[in-house]
């Protein structure tokens, strides 16, 4: 007789998918959460910046390099580590890296970066590799902390509201622009070509403006404009304070003439100075800009890879768009030896590094009139010139530059497209005899070295110094017919100086060269009272000479204009960026009203 009796399985012999049981699908499952807990473990553990530092190559170079900067110390205490820049939060992608990581280690195995000469030795291609890394993810890790579309525009700079505005508009990434902030930079060693390739914005990453970043650009902008109102409405104040002290001052004077000579010499040193520029300025607008020392700056360097803004500035965008608002922090950097731009090797200790000027315009039917107001500084003794001043002659001189859009870079920078980087006493200028043996010296005017000159008149211009190439193009010009054609095609500059000592007036045009004479364009009276220059200009508005920009209404001009203060000569003055002139036109920043 057969027993058919059926014995029910346990619990955990009951067979599941694949035909394992309960049991070992539990001790699978022990297995796995032990085996995982321990992988992960080991990952985070190597996912730190003590294990990173662990070795004597990164604790002795990077770690260094990295401490002094504001992604290791900074005002908020939030510390960026190693592993949150170089090692993805992604898990894939950090499986990758982690897989990547075994090349560094087996660096380390064969001592390839084991003394500082050697991780030099190797800097640059291992920063191209993170470059590059960085690059192609769109700085991925960058982004972990600095979102584009948290940024709000309000705390920022200017300069970097306009560059990550950009960012969003072209598709730029963040490693295009903030390379080597967190060890030293080696940017310079990559060629032209290769910087333009890595640093190009790349289309797929470009990002909708934000409303909120909108937003933000909007309030920040109302803000800096109600704040340069209040201070615009502040010095108008204190200018009628000045001006009635000075009224009182002629009028106490003159009812006192005649009861002594002090008296009377004092009616004389005090009534005013009879004009024969007569304008009611009451009616004339009133625009502030300020001037900077601007070092060894030149057009080169505005076009050359140690400028930031070399491609805004390439594709369009005005100077004064990114530091209209840091002119004084720029000056002052600059002239005082410490910017890192290494602009100025002969520092003038107690120069100013900016100056604001008031430009007051006007016009009636015939002339253009305009008033330039400043604060004259305390004497800075040059001390690389014998007796302290450059020009014993002049205090000061004033010129300013009047050119149309036919003029490249006039749009952008006013007349800083005249000035180069082999000028005289710039860093590139040429020696007494390579000009005087030059061919050239036939045809330009090599007295005070080489003038100012505008990118038409040159064939081309060097901007990279290879082979140690001098930068500029003094000795490129081009065959007097092209020239000539320039001059036709109102390629130059108009230019009007004066010179306080000599109280000579000097009309002219910058093209080929800067060409000055002793001319009747331009009528100019300067005073300096109670510490105040204050220099007037009448010009005419239409000319037939050539070399004179003919100013007519409903028309944009550039103008740029700059001030030798401290009988200072050559560069060693303050400038202006370029800005917009213009016949009763409320957007141009110098708007000429009619009398």
């Amino acid at each position: 007789m057969t027993n058919n009796t059926f014995t029910k399985p346990s619990f955990w012999s009951r067979r599941l998918i694949l035909g394992t049981t309960v049991s070992g699908a539990v001790i699978f499952f022990i297995v796995g959460i032990v085996f995982w807990g321990g992988f992960n473990t080991a990952m985070e553990a190597t996912n730190t910046t003590e294990f990173c530092i662990g070795c004597h190559e990164m604790e002795a170079n990077v770690y260094q390099e990295y401490k002094p900067t504001i992604h290791f110390a900074n005002r908020t205490g939030v510390r960026a580590g190693c592993p949150d820049c170089h090692v993805p939060k992604p898990w894939i992608h950090k499986i990758v890296r982690k897989i990547q990581a075994s090349k560094e280690v087996f660096s380390w195995l064969t001592g390839k970066l084991d003394t500082k000469e050697k991780f030099n030795e190797h800097r640059f291609d291992l920063a191209q590799s993170v470059w590059k890394a960085m690059k192609d993810t769109d700085s991925r890790e960058c982004r972990n902390c600095h979102n584009f579309e948290s940024m709000n525009p309000e705390f920022q700079k200017p300069r970097a509201r306009k560059q990550h505005l950009n960012a969003f508009e072209t598709g730029q990434t963040c490693i295009d622009c903030h390379k080597g902030i967190a060890h030293h930079n080696v940017r310079d060693k990559l060629s032209d070509e290769e910087l333009e390739k890595l640093e190009a914005p790349n289309p797929e990453y470009i990002r909708e403006v934000p409303q909120a970043y909108r937003d933000g650009l909007a309030r920040v902008e109302a803000k800096e404009a109600a704040a340069a109102a209040k201070v615009k409405e502040e010095k108008m104040a204190e200018k009628a304070k000045t001006e009635q002290k000075i009224t009182a001052a002629v009028e106490a004077a003159l009812a006192n003439a005649g009861s002594s000579k002090a008296t009377s010499k004092a009616s004389k040193a005090a009534a005013p100075v009879a004009s024969n520029i007569n304008v009611d300025w009451g009616k004339a607008s009133s625009k502030d800009i300020g001037v900077f020392y601007p070092g060894t700056a030149s057009i080169e360097w505005i076009l050359g890879r140690r400028h930031g803004g070399k491609r805004a500035f390439t594709k369009g965008d005005r100077c004064i768009e990114c530091h209209g608002e840091e002119i004084a922090d720029i000056g002052n950097n600059i002239v005082s030896g410490e910017s890192e731009k290494k602009l100025e090797p002969n520092v003038i200790p107690g120069k100013r590094g900016h100056i604001d000027v008031t430009i007051d315009s006007t016009h009636d039917a015939e002339n253009l009139y305009l008033r330039f107001s400043w604060a004259d500084g305390e004497h800075a003794a040059v001390p690389f010139v014998d007796g302290g001043k450059m020009d014993p002659e002049n205090p000061m001189k004033l010129a300013f530059m009047l050119a149309t859009d036919d003029v490249e870079y006039a749009d952008r920078a006013g007349c800083w497209g005249t000035c180069h980087a082999d000028a005289n006493s710039m860093p590139f200028a040429p020696d007494v005899d390579t000009l005087k043996g030059s061919d050239l010296a036939k045809r330009l005017n090599f007295d005070t070295g080489v003038t100012k000159y505008v990118k038409e008149s040159r064939t081309k211009l060097e901007l990279k110094g290879r082979g140690g190439k001098a930068l500029g193009g003094w000795d490129k010009l081009k065959d007097q017919s092209e020239i000539d054609a320039a001059q036709s095609a109102n390629q130059f500059m108009d230019v009007v100086r004066y010179k306080s000592g000599t109280k000579e007036v000097e009309d002219g045009q910058i093209l080929a060269e800067r060409d000055m004479h002793k001319g009747v364009g331009a009528t100019v009276e300067a005073s300096l009272k109670n510490g105040t220059w204050s220099v007037i200009v009448k010009r005419k508005l239409k000319s037939d000479k050539a070399g004179d920009v003919s100013i007519e209404a409903g028309k944009v001009y550039n103008f740029g204009f700059a001030i030798h203060d401290d009988y200072s000569s050559a560069r060693y003055h303050h400038v202006s960026f370029g800005y917009k002139l213009a016949l009763d036109n409320d957007e141009a920043e110098v708007n000429a009203v009619k009398q």
